[in-house]
């Protein structure tokens, strides 16, 4: 059952609304991670362990949309058994999103992420991570569990 909050950004997204894509223009000139103060969806980012206290991170990752083909081959061929399309990606652009956001914040874990919105050129998550090395962090059970491994 989707929540209110849940259902009104699949209503926009859905409707492709002028409100969203007025922020997808904005988010374009922005650089590919920006940390933003609170998240987009905040019950999304609560399910995935989100709390609004010191330590914790929330980036906005924008991943471009690759083309998966090869290059055709030279020598002839049957169409069928050219390999040109039908490339499947071993990674979705989530998991890709959140690969790219650990590698530019090292010292940060990872809680989660969760789609925001995607156009003819990028797809935008919003990464949650939490810093480890935090009081407040280290103090918390929940996270701690998550975070800090045993």
């Amino acid at each position: 059952m989707l929540s209110h909050q849940d259902a009104t950004w699949l209503k926009l997204w859905q409707e492709n609304s002028p409100e969203i894509r007025k922020r997808a223009v904005e988010w374009r000139k922005e650089a590919a991670f920006t940390r933003i103060d609170k998240p987009s969806r905040i019950q999304k980012a609560r399910r995935l362990g989100y709390k609004a206290k010191q330590g914790m991170v929330v980036i906005r990752a924008r991943v471009g949309t690759g083309g998966m083909r090869r290059q055709r081959p030279v020598a002839g061929r049957r169409p069928k058994h050219l390999g040109v399309t039908r490339i499947k990606a071993d990674v979705n652009m989530q998991q890709v999103a959140e690969h790219r956001t650990q590698q530019k914040y090292k010292t940060l874990k990872l809680l989660g992420s969760y789609f925001l919105y995607k156009d003819g050129f990028h797809y935008w998550f919003e990464v949650l991570l939490a810093d480890p090395s935090h009081p407040r962090i280290s103090k918390d059970k929940e996270l701690r569990k998550r975070v800090i491994p045993a």
